[in-house]
């Protein structure tokens, strides 16, 4: 596709032009999430199919994305990012077409899959593009930009999910989303400079196949048996041969990445104090707030009694937070260093996780907000400042594959953070004689079961905050520069000769 393209390079606000095409796609991205999310109930009762069949047209699409994240983000360094990029959108546009036409259940699951391979092509490749399109020393503020347009993306999916489902029918929600996924390429190929964005890695062109073979058995056995475990028990048999499958694939792959002459993720970065510690503290973030998201609503509609729209007003603030703090900590983190804005985040987020494990049966709402408030600023004040830490540990020539590591980190402590939190909250409900399933919650309800269900949620944020003390902790002992420091030579420098 060659449209004609304005020639904005030499304007001095380029970097806001080139951000704002990319971010029509990032809102595309998670807009289409939220939506689709809304609009499954409707899909369930047009197929006649129950609710947990019809979420895998969700969870089949998270699944590929995230298992493709960390091959595609080499792809995109190997032959441009610009070109995976809008590859990415016209696999997104025909997965949309197709799946609008669905005629069962499952023929949409298998075309939303396909819109996922997709999404993993423009998920982090656009990450990578936008935190390029900025000086070095700009980065968090690039990073915290698009949390703006993510938390965007969040409030107002569900809002056009709703609205589109209720006058045009779920079949919209796809129509939508392509057009505007054509919006965005349209965005890409008017604004992005071919050459600049389009600019190949400087090392070898050559793809790890092995190691992206073994990535991907990695990753889809962690998320299976995480997605599995709370629900079917840690000791049913497929869920053991899944663990079992886990760590023979992460065995294989580090041994596989430390011998190939151009790897999937070179594995020697992380001996480097500065990322890994970033890193863990990502993964523990990630895992301690996302229970929040999960079950907050839970407590409001079982145990506060509030309608699924009431709860998501009551949520609204805490985005408008995280969209507010994310780029303040971006630009401030980019002028006065990294440290107190990823460590103040992290307060921020402790702080209104240990308001939330004082609930009771009958906490006022503005409590939930509060805290709320709390814990989503304190996520726009720490990712900023440790996304561009980890992007600062690498060249550029190497910003798709860590841009596609870190929404993987993003994914994976998320389905984390939910499998854990569900699993003590129904641990604690069938250690007091009730069913451990928080499906029955809302579906039996009574007295007992809902102070059940509270002793549980308040057991789990104590241990979700104590997480986040320990991400705490790894952000302050890390130091607060800028990138790889000076001190502690990068992972291509301290790479030795293949022995491949």
């Amino acid at each position: 596709m060659n449209l004609p393209r304005l020639d904005l390079s030499q304007n001095r606000h380029y970097k806001w032009w080139a951000f704002f095409a990319i971010a029509v796609g990032t809102f595309t991205s998670v807009a289409d999430f939220g939506s689709l999310i809304v609009a499954l109930p409707t899909i369930s009762a047009h197929f006649g199919t129950d609710l947990p069949t019809t979420q895998w047209v969700m969870i089949g699409y998270s699944l590929t994305i995230s298992v493709l994240l960390l091959p595609m983000g080499r792809l995109s360094d190997i032959i441009g990012r610009r070109r995976v990029y809008i590859m990415g959108f016209l696999i997104f546009i025909v997965g949309g077409v197709l799946a609008s036409t669905a005629q069962s259940i499952n023929v949409l699951i298998v075309f939303k899959i396909l819109q996922g391979v997709g999404g993993s092509m423009t998920q982090g490749t656009g990450m990578a593009m936008a935190v390029t399109a900025f000086p070095a020393n700009e980065r968090g503020q690039a990073l915290g930009s698009s949390i703006t347009v993510v938390g965007a993306g969040n409030i107002l999916g569900p809002v056009l999910g709703g609205l589109i489902v209720g006058a045009l029918g779920w079949r919209w929600i796809f129509y939508t989303s392509v057009i505007l996924s054509v919006v965005s390429i349209s965005a890409v190929l008017l604004v992005l400079d071919s050459k600049r964005f389009s600019r190949r890695g400087t090392g070898s062109a050559a793809f790890d196949w092995p190691g992206a073979a073994l990535s991907t058995g990695a990753l889809l056995s962690f998320l299976l048996v995480m997605t599995s475990g709370p629900r079917l028990g840690w000791t049913f048999p497929p869920v053991m041969v899944g663990i079992a499958l886990l760590v023979i694939f992460i065995a294989l792959f580090i041994w596989w990445e430390q011998r190939v002459s151009a790897p999937l993720m070179d594995l020697r970065m992380f001996r480097s104090r500065f990322v890994s510690m970033a890193v863990g503290a990502q993964f523990l973030s990630f895992v301690g707030n996302s229970s929040v998201r999960f079950l907050i609503p839970f407590y409001l509609q079982a145990v506060l009694r509030y309608s699924p729209q009431q709860i998501g007003l009551i949520i609204v603030p805490s985005a408008i937070a995280m969209i507010v703090a994310g780029p303040i900590s971006g630009r401030l983190s980019d002028r006065y260093g990294l440290r107190r804005f990823t460590v103040g985040g992290l307060v921020l987020s402790t702080a209104g996780l240990l308001i939330l494990s004082t609930l009771t049966e009958s906490s006022p709402v503005m409590l939930v907000i509060v805290a709320l408030v709390f814990q989503m600023s304190g996520n726009g004040t720490f990712y900023p400042p440790n996304n561009a830490s980890i992007l600062g540990s690498v060249p550029e020539s190497k910003y798709g594959v860590m841009s596609g590591f870190v929404n993987l980190i993003r994914n994976a402590g998320n389905i984390t953070g939910i499998a854990v939190g569900t699993a003590i909250v129904t641990a604690t409900m069938a250690s007091l004689g009730f069913l451990p399933s928080l499906s029955a919650v809302s579906e039996v309800g009574g007295e007992e079961i809902i102070t059940a269900f509270v002793a549980g949620l308040r057991i789990t944020y104590k241990i979700m905050a104590t997480l986040m003390v320990a991400s705490m902790v790894l952000s302050f002992i890390r130091g607060g520069g800028q990138g790889t420091p000076a001190n502690e030579p990068s992972a291509e420098a301290t790479r030795p000769a293949s022995t491949a």
